[in-house]
């Protein structure tokens, strides 16, 4: 079997045993997360491959290199998934580096390790932190964090859901990494594009400048007062829902404003809901619940934004009597890419006939966790139709091929060109 053919398979196998129509699902150290980890072990295991798996979950997949002292080249993304989401969305990334392992194994050991990482926990939807694999990976999370995360469908603490798994939260506790960067000589994400970019520029793969930094306000809450829809003027409401369509428009000035000087921004509002067992069509509502997400190349306009949402939250509050919280907020830094890598990237995807251009990373991906560490980093996409985090994102295998090509010419010249950096033999 081809290293192609026994991927398409793996994604059908990945598909079949997280289906959860319409979608899949896949939870952060849930079922599903964990069968996927055991179906790439057990294929990694079937190659020859080396596998191991450290305290936080995460499993490694290795072809030896001839000089093991040397730093590792690594490559993978994660397979969990949101619920009823895309098959492809991280399991792309990790199948790619089952494939170029394989076709890097049919030319003898190469100079270094090259090691597959399938990642745990990189959706934030399950837990409310940024990059919580690849993070714990290089003991970057905070001290409490395995018994403060409580994940968003069971309500259980992480510590709980690490320890069903077979996990050691006091790892995380601890603050023990599992990775050293010294020991990493390059990182090279592979990933579907989750927005129509590639799509409407009619290329397969991507080359990524940049990964968006964030903000993330997950808990955003006003507090006004519940009233009678019919007895109470507008000068005496103090309705949450008002403050908070206000609070929007005031939001979205600051990035019209952003977007006219020419700077990235991207931003959501979600969840914005009142609770439909007290709130009602004959009710002032006195409560309202939502959430924030800004994203930017810039982490200077992140930090604006946070500065400009503070300061309206604060005037809007006062205006209509309401309080509003905030509540505790994430932030991801932005993380640009290895120059170097996306130079060799773009030389591979010409070399091999692949259409290709430049872009942002609107996503988050755990590359950002280790670019942040001072290791090479790139990241290539694929195109993707209908988008990502939801049933219908759509990725031709084709273009999945041509990825795979233009990773496996890129790492064949990243380890031809550490060849000629050995020392030559006594």
């Amino acid at each position: 079997m081809t290293p192609l053919a026994r991927a398409e398979q793996l994604f059908a196998a990945l598909a079949e045993m997280s289906a959860d129509p319409p979608g899949v699902t896949r939870a952060s150290f849930g079922p599903g997360e964990n069968a996927a980890h055991a179906i790439i072990r057990r294929e990694a295991v079937s190659l020859g491959f080396e596998t191991c798996t450290d305290e936080i979950g995460h499993l490694y997949v290795t072809l030896p290199g001839s000089d093991r002292t040397l730093p590792v080249l690594m490559t993978g993304s994660h397979l969990d998934s949101v619920p009823h989401g895309g098959n492809f969305d991280g399991a792309a990334g990790v199948l790619a580096g089952l494939v170029l392992l394989e076709r890097l194994a049919g030319g003898g050991p190469p100079p270094c390790d090259v090691t597959l990482m399938a990642i745990r926990a990189e959706e934030m939807i399950w837990f409310p932190e940024h990059y919580l694999g690849s993070r714990a990976a290089f003991g970057l999370l905070p001290r409490d964090t395995p018994d403060r995360l409580r994940r968003s469908d069971s309500d259980r603490t992480l510590a709980n859901h690490m320890t069903e798994a077979g996990f050691d939260a006091q790892a995380i506790r601890e603050g023990r990494p599992q990775l050293d960067p010294a020991r990493i000589g390059a990182f090279l994400e592979t990933h579907i594009e989750q927005g129509p970019v590639l799509v409407e520029a009619g290329c397969p793969v991507g080359i990524v400048r940049a990964i968006r930094g964030n903000i993330r306000h997950r808990y955003c809450r006003i507090d006004g007062e519940t009233t009678h829809a019919g007895g109470v003027p507008r000068q005496s409401r103090r309705d949450a829902v008002l403050a908070g369509v206000e609070l929007v428009s005031a939001l979205e000035a600051h990035w019209l404003e952003v977007e006219e000087s020419g700077k990235d921004m991207v931003l959501t509002l979600g969840e914005f809901s009142t609770d439909p067992t007290t709130h009602g069509i004959t009710k002032v509502p006195g409560r309202l619940t939502f959430t924030i997400d800004v994203r930017s190349q810039d982490d200077a306009v992140l930090d604006r934004f946070e500065q400009d949402l503070q300061t309206r939250a604060a005037e809007i509050a006062q205006k209509r009597g309401v309080h509003i919280d905030l509540g505790h907020h994430t932030q991801a830094v932005a993380a640009p890419m290895s120059t170097e890598i996306q130079q060799s990237l773009r030389a591979a995807a010409q070399s091999c006939g692949v259409p290709h251009m430049d872009l942002a990373s609107g996503g988050g991906h755990d590359c950002a966790t280790f670019a942040s560490q001072g290791i090479p980093s790139g990241m290539l996409f694929i195109r993707n139709r209908n988008g990502s985090h939801n049933p219908d994102e759509h990725m031709d295998f084709e273009d999945f091929a041509a990825a795979c090509d233009v990773l496996f010419a890129w790492a064949r010249d990243y380890l031809s060109r550490l060849r000629t950096d050995l020392p030559a033999p006594d």
